[in-house]
């Protein structure tokens, strides 16, 4: 069984709005062991409309629809529907009534336009909305199955737990599932990964791949079968064959950031961290900042010169001081551990200004225990990547020395 999604409105290929009902339905549809094998974004036109849905429902069993069920002019998904299909769209005044009737009871009139609303391909099944003016719908063409669904987030997100997907089961018995198990790595990029465990990628059931990020790699495992905890079972030696290979690259699993683990061993030590950084401009502060709930990350300081070092140090230095330099990344960790009366200083420092043909030397320093851990010196990419990289070598300098893990050269 294959399930393709249909994401409609003209706002979604401009970029206006950021498409996240695919997603969430594509995470339901694995945990029923449904195959998702195309996604497709389509604006609001209605000959274009009627293309796409007629070319998924040929070659999917199931095609699930978001957006275009509204009271609008460029709301066209039923009459895309209704064309594909080869059917009329009819006027049902008893949702008429239920639409006048949810406006009603928010003390609000209906207006002529929402009668639109009510039209639904002749033959459909209707599916109620009880948090929505959108009446949906689901139309059987030549043992397919096409459902309609709002393109508003909570609406969509309700009709496809409590209609949907039992919809769904019944009409095609879908007794298996499928999960997956992310193992997140850092500080190793993809092509290395997949050096060290190609020959796993070529499993049918459970099945290996990679997932790129800037500074983070994730392996994902994923297998079908009849009960969660037999999918689970299929994955656990593949999973520890990867972790042998991969070793202590691997921080996390599933949704698990290196922010939260860090602060979950700085917390299970009782410690506090500071951090103090110039070119990731605060980032890695606001990722510790978004996840501290124990009180681990004790602050944050974004460093714009040399003068603000000083400053925060409280200090002179005899022969000056080059602030993108091993020496004070070295004074910066050190004396933000000071200011916020933290056990840990962390500093990761690069220059602002450098020439647009070159890449940036950045140098990360961990103060603990009266002394300073410090890395090789790293060239980074310039812009967001580049912060990306760095913000996971600072983090992962401080995951290391908490778990007594040797520091990468």
């Amino acid at each position: 069984m294959q399930a393709e999604i249909v994401t409609i409105g003209t706002e979604l290929l401009l970029g206006e709005i950021v498409d996240t009902n695919s997603a969430w339905i594509a995470q339901q549809l694995t945990g029923i062991g449904l195959d998702l094998l195309y996604t497709t974004t389509v604006g609001d036109n209605l000959g274009r409309i009627t293309q796409v849905l007629s070319q998924s429902l040929e070659r999917s069993d199931v095609v699930i629809t978001t957006g275009g069920l509204g009271p609008t002019v460029d709301d066209m998904t039923r009459q895309g529907v209704a064309a594909a299909t080869g059917r009329e769209l009819i006027l049902d005044e008893d949702l008429v009534t239920e639409i006048a009737t949810y406006f009603g009871r928010r003390g609000f009139q209906m207006t002529d336009n929402n009668r639109r609303q009510a039209f639904i391909p002749s033959g459909a099944r209707i599916i109620h909305n009880p948090v929505g003016t959108a009446p949906c719908f689901a139309v059987e063409h030549e043992g397919h199955l096409i459902i309609c669904l709002p393109g508003v987030p909570h609406e969509m997100r309700h009709l496809m737990n409590a209609e949907v997907i039992p919809l769904l089961r019944e009409r095609f018995g879908l007794l298996g599932v499928i999960s997956s198990r992310v193992l997140r790595t850092c500080n190793i990029g993809e092509s290395a990964v997949d050096a060290q465990i190609d020959d796993l990628m070529s499993g049918a059931n459970p099945t290996v791949g990679t997932r790129a990020h800037p500074g983070q790699t994730d392996v994902v495992v994923t297998a079908k079968a009849l009960t969660l905890e037999a999918a689970r079972a299929m994955i656990a030696p593949v999973e520890a064959e990867i972790r042998r290979r991969i070793g202590d690259h691997v921080f996390g699993t599933d949704d698990e950031t290196l922010g939260q683990v860090v602060l979950r061993e700085l917390s299970a030590r009782g410690l506090r961290l500071a951090v103090a950084e110039t070119y990731t401009r605060g980032e890695v502060a606001q990722q510790l900042a978004q996840q501290a709930q124990s009180g681990a990350f004790a602050g944050g300081v974004l460093l714009t010169d040399v003068a603000s070092l000083l400053a925060m140090a409280e200090a002179e230095v005899d022969g000056g001081l080059l602030f993108a330099s091993q020496q004070a990344a070295d004074l910066a960790a050190r004396q933000v551990a000071r200011v916020y009366d933290a056990q840990l200083g962390l500093a990761v420092i690069a220059p602002e200004d450098f020439a647009i043909d070159e890449a940036p030397t950045a140098f990360l320093a961990l103060y603990t225990d009266g002394q300073t851990l410090t890395v090789a010196p790293r060239r980074v990419r310039t812009g967001a990547v580049g912060r990306s990289w760095l913000i996971f070598q600072g983090l992962d300098l401080v995951r290391r020395h908490l778990l007594g893990l040797p520091q990468l050269a």
